[in-house]
């Protein structure tokens, strides 16, 4: 058999590359000689720091698994793993996969893994996303209908206050106040409804901007740790939308720590560009990733798949307004925030799709 050429070894790479599954080509001793695109996003690690590691070294609490390889090397016979969890050396974090380990010539092994969380988490969102339409639709519905008798409220205790004495119109005083009160809370619960204002930004430039307003916020208590991708490209969006978004998860994870009493309060931001990400019902080639880490107290499981309704909060005083406007202005952008949290430990990711074009504002 002819040696395979150059160009056709560039061509395999790139087909592997444009795989959704994540492709591991190990070899006689377990360590990675090749990894596609989607491995190197799952695992959270590129090619030159995986390839002439072990493998195990990748991932936590992996003996039982490097195991099952060297069975399966040993023997030559090939297995398949279902609903495998693997916990990430780099990011501390947990996926769900689907594991096949083919035996290759060579003592090589080739590992193809199906991220199941993922895909889990797409029905998740779809279910989310039709919901959130839902309570928008019914929002705006109770929103008219309790804006006017409000407003009518609120005009006729003027119209009181001219009749009355002085003395008596610290009541009147406080009907317009309480009106006004609730028309805001009933417009921030909408969100804006004005359009984007489209135009290149840099991410990193909006996280510095929120790192400050919540330095001062906190009185410099949070410590703030930066792990940013210095090439990701400028991100085509309303920068004060993104930065009001980006404020209010922020916000979040700064009161929680605050509230908590955590030792050393510590807020992470990490940027990525994730590649062939699904959104929703589509699968888009470049996306903008942005983490929000903090080291509090977590979300209570029994809370999590509600914190993004409007009025759900995990704080005696809190409006439940700050995560749902969070979400509404990256579902605008064609995004989604997800969350991961428990004890100690708390992520929001945001993903917001770079393929906006810049004559329309519309996805390509």
């Amino acid at each position: 058999m002819n040696d395979v050429s150059p160009a056709a070894a560039r061509l395999s790479a790139l087909m592997l590359d444009h795989l959704s599954c994540a492709v591991i080509l190990l070899d006689a001793s377990l360590r990675p000689l090749f990894l596609n695109q989607s491995a190197e996003n799952l695992l959270a690690v590129s090619k030159q720091h995986a390839c002439g590691q072990a493998f195990g070294n990748l991932l936590r609490d992996a003996d039982e698994l490097m195991v099952a390889f060297r069975s399966a090397q040993q023997t030559g016979t090939p297995f398949t793993r279902r609903q495998t969890q693997l916990t990430l050396m780099t990011l501390h974090q947990t996926v769900l996969v689907d594991i096949s380990a083919t035996p290759m010539p060579d003592e090589c092994l080739l590992l193809e893994m199906q991220a199941m969380d993922r895909l889990m988490r797409i029905s998740r969102e779809e279910a989310l996303v039709s919901s959130q339409q839902t309570s928008r639709h019914l929002a705006r519905g109770l929103a008219h209908e309790i804006k006017n008798p409000l407003g009518g409220i609120r005009g006729a205790a003027q119209l009181l206050a001219r009749e009355l004495p002085e003395e008596s119109l610290e009541y009147t005083r406080i009907i317009i106040e309480e009106a006004d009160r609730l028309r805001d809370l009933v417009d921030r619960m909408l969100g804006s409804r004005a359009p984007l204002a489209l135009a290149n930004a840099n991410v990193h430039e909006v996280l510095e901007r929120v790192t400050r307003l919540i330095d001062v916020e906190s009185g410099n208590v949070i410590t703030f740790h930066r792990d940013y991708d210095p090439s990701l490209p400028e991100l085509y969006c309303d920068r004060a939308q993104l930065l009001q978004a980006l404020l209010n998860v922020v916000r979040n994870a700064m009161q929680s720590l605050c509230e908590s009493g955590t030792e050393r309060p510590c807020i992470t931001l990490r940027t990525r560009v994730q590649r062939r990400c699904t959104i929703g019902k589509r699968v888009h080639r470049l996306v903008c990733r942005i983490d929000i880490e903090d080291n509090g107290p977590g979300i209570s499981a029994d809370m999590q798949d509600t914190i993004f309704y409007p009025m759900i909060s995990g704080r005696a005083d809190g409006t439940g307004l700050g995560l749902a406007i969070a979400q509404s202005v990256v579902a605008q952008h064609h995004g989604l925030i997800e969350c991961q949290s428990h004890f100690g430990y708390t992520r929001f990711s945001l993903y917001i799709p770079f393929e906006f074009a810049p004559t329309t504002g519309k996805l390509t």
